[in-house]
């Protein structure tokens, strides 16, 4: 699934899961995943702007569990590291 949220500066971030979308197999689904027992998957969030991509580790259903302030401050945060 894509996301798409728009910071203060007017940056379109489009977020997907690693991976997502080359097949459903379950190969595809296991090379995204960052911690099985965490239940924690790799997204990858690219700007539309001049800005750099980012790469986050965030939980499985972060679709529906991260508001957009939310997944906005850990690509900020992401970005100043």
């Amino acid at each position: 699934m894509q996301r798409e949220v728009k910071d203060a500066n007017e940056i379109t971030w489009t977020c997907i899961q690693a991976y997502a979308g080359l097949s459903n197999g379950e190969e595809n689904k296991a090379a995204a995943l960052v911690s099985e027992e965490r239940d924690t998957y790799w997204v990858v969030c690219t700007p539309s702007g001049g800005a750099k991509s980012v790469r986050l580790e965030l939980n499985n259903n972060w679709e529906e569990s991260l508001n957009d302030k939310e997944l906005l401050h850990k690509i900020q945060q992401q970005l100043e590291q």
